[in-house]
């Protein structure tokens, strides 16, 4: 990983009416033209990403969104795909003219405290007019973080960042500053991990997938030691140590034959579930497994995906999930999927959502999807916990971590269940099954 992946750095949105100066304030911000500036009002017609490192702070992404104001033919779109940024800010920055408050502001001021988006206030083009000690006293009403600047007058620039960075240190997510853990706190200071990699058609040559490379690197940064191996080299592996591992981590289409092959006392699991902690809430993910045996024939089931990638032969999402719901329930169900972040508004509809290992979604960005399935009624679990209940293995690959050992215990399922026949079906392996 040369650089640090979007969905791991601070996600802020910028928000504000059209023509406030939102694209100048973060070309000022990035000391360089990221986006283009104009007093023609609509000139953002989508979200502008721009990734940099904002020191001290660190990794960044700003989100320059078009105005939420837009009467443009296509306003209502632009302004609904700004909304959406709301569910993806870490924190929220509302940029508003001197002297001039509306129900959009009041609308910004909503949505990020629904979501509990940290708020700071931007005054803007002050060099055209300066902003009543009035009016300034009523933004500190609504947020004791206030910036009065021009974003256009660059020998003011270090004065304006600079107050930028001071807030974002206050406000940053606490969970960014001090990154959780993917695996090195389930393991002992210098013990070993098995992970288990398969080489197949969605590990592009020379590489292994984002998960993975996060699994090894937060390994390194505990003091931990890893052993890579494919699935067909696990056995012989083992054999070779002259103990056996602390932890065993593979890819969920193979977690029947890893638990079969690994040692009792063994502690395993994979690397979705590992994700379902990291971006996620594990021990509501693990309750919504459960839900997979109140399905009926013809619920409607939403697989969430977290990337846009065209689906290859056997995908798991669209091919291995279904295939295993069917085989588990003995009739199909209606699946449906959402690829990227095209999570549907409306869900209510569904009796289940089983959400992929979000690598590519923040944190903040997963628990909204948690939450909103939560309000709706909805369960929802992920991709590892899914396939793990659905092969009769999920008791032991929850075991390293007790908020999902809790959920388990206390749901009345059988201490030892068995749902999976390999003699009917096997597991897709290289994008065929």
């Amino acid at each position: 990983m040369q650089t640090t992946p979007k969905s791991l750095r601070l996600q802020i949105g910028i928000f504000g009416r059209t023509n406030v100066g939102k694209s100048s304030f973060l070309n000022m911000v990035a000391g360089q033209d990221v986006a283009i500036t104009s007093s023609v009002p609509g000139t953002t017609t989508d979200v502008v990403e721009k990734t940099m490192e904002l020191l001290p702070v660190g990794p960044v992404v700003f989100l320059d969104t078009a105005g939420l104001d837009d009467i443009s033919d296509l306003g209502s779109r632009r302004a609904e795909r700004s909304r959406k940024i709301f569910d993806r800010s870490d924190v929220s920055i509302l940029i508003v003219e001197a002297d001039r408050w509306t129900d959009h502001e009041e609308e910004v001021i909503r949505e990020a405290g629904e979501r509990k988006s940290p708020l700071i206030l931007v005054v803007n083009k002050c060099d055209l007019r300066e902003p009543a000690p009035a009016f300034l006293e009523t933004l500190r009403v609504k947020s004791q973080r206030v910036i009065v600047c021009a974003s256009t007058d660059r020998s003011k620039r270090d004065a304006a960042v600079n107050l930028l960075k001071q807030y974002l240190l206050e406000v940053c997510p606490e969970d960014y500053l001090t990154a959780p853990a993917l695996l090195g706190d389930i393991m002992p200071k210098g013990g070993l991990a098995v992970l288990i990699i398969p080489v197949d058609f969605e590990a592009p040559r020379g590489r292994i997938i984002l998960p993975q490379a996060q699994a090894i690197r937060d390994a390194l940064d505990h003091g931990s030691m890893t052993l890579v191996v494919k699935e067909k080299e696990y056995k012989a592996a083992l054999a070779k140590l002259k103990s056996l591992p602390d932890l065993v981590v593979c890819d969920s289409r193979i977690v029947d034959r890893m638990v079969a092959e690994t040692p009792e006392g063994v502690r395993c699991t994979t690397f979705s579930i590992l994700f379902s902690r990291l971006k996620g809430d594990i021990a509501e993910m693990t309750r919504g497994a459960f839900a997979i045996g109140n399905l009926k024939k013809g619920d409607k089931v939403l697989i969430s995906e977290s990337c846009s990638h065209h689906a290859i032969e056997g995908d798991i999402g669209r091919i291995g999930i279904p295939l295993w719901l069917k085989k588990h329930l003995g009739f199909e169900v209606e699946t449906r999927v959402a690829a990227g972040r095209d999570f549907p508004p409306e869900i209510s509809e569904y009796r289940l959502i089983i959400q992929c290992g979000s690598c590519m979604l923040t944190r903040r960005e997963t628990l909204a999807r948690i939450q909103k399935a939560k309000q709706a009624g909805v369960p929802i679990t992920n991709y590892g916990l899914c396939i793990s209940y659905l092969r009769g293995v999920l008791e032991r690959v929850i075991e390293p971590f007790p908020e999902a050992r809790e959920v388990y215990q206390g749901s009345g399922h059988p201490a030892k269940t068995r749902c999976w026949n390999k003699d009917q079906d096997r597991v897709l392996e290289g994008g065929k099954s």
